[in-house]
């Protein structure tokens, strides 16, 4: 468990006092640290270093004469960051990228009770027209189990209905209803506002520029995966 190893008190500009605490398994590092930060009169009482942890450390305003005013506590600073060596990887970059959008995606999708699948299968529904299980599975390149419980979702929203083939009572064919179509409708704003927030440093012609880009790179990995799917 983490320990204090090192804490004293020290006064801003205008004299008002104020503790730092530093938390660390490196005490020699965070006395530089806690000196620069105190700036005046800073008392390092010697603690033994805190073992199998990660160096963190808490400073801030603490602990104020009677009578201050407390400010709100301020939550710790955010320690992500990505490695500069990396930026220079269009691999990477589209990675992350999507990683982002994708969540922004999931949550707008899950406030509707709904995933990523399923807004996948009700887009092909609605752009091509009604497609048997088995069609739909080996388009989307799913399995056909996980096609089914997919499709069972939108079955108990409304949002399909299931027929069997007239021509084929084997066959069963999925279709859109209109309950469906209404659900994607407004689930094409939910989509927009999460590219809006993704994209947001772009201008609409950089934004078209790179729409552009994305599906010619998305054709050509499309294609290439088709490709060597043949045997």
């Amino acid at each position: 468990m983490e320990q204090p190893v090192y804490s004293g008190t020290a006064h801003g500009p205008d004299g008002a006092r104020f503790a730092v605490v530093g938390i660390s398994n490196m005490p020699t590092d965070w006395a530089q640290v806690l000196k620069g930060l105190a700036g005046a009169d800073l008392t390092l009482p010697t603690a033994p270093p805190a073992t199998g942890v990660a160096a963190t450390a808490a400073v801030g305003a603490a602990a104020p004469e009677a009578g201050a005013d407390r400010p709100a506590a301020a939550g710790p600073p955010s320690m992500s960051m990505t490695p500069p060596s990396v930026l220079g990887l269009n691999a990477y970059l589209m990675y992350a990228l999507g990683k982002s959008a994708r969540r922004r995606l999931q949550d707008r999708l899950t406030a509707r009770g709904l995933r990523l699948w399923h807004l996948t299968v009700l887009a092909l529904l609605s752009d091509l027209g009604p497609q048997m299980k088995t069609v739909l599975a080996a388009r989307l390149d799913m399995n056909a189990s996980d096609l089914v419980r997919i499709v069972n979702d939108l079955v108990k929203t409304g949002y399909v209905k299931c027929d069997r083939d007239p021509e084929d009572r084997r066959r069963v064919v999925v279709r859109l209803t209109p309950d469906g179509g209404s659900a994607l409708a407004e689930l094409g704003a939910d989509i927009a506002s999460a590219d809006d927030e993704v994209l947001a440093p772009l201008d609409a012609e950089e934004r078209l520029l790179l729409s552009s880009l994305l599906r010619r790179v998305h054709t050509h990995l499309e294609g290439g995966t088709r490709t060597a799917a043949r045997p």
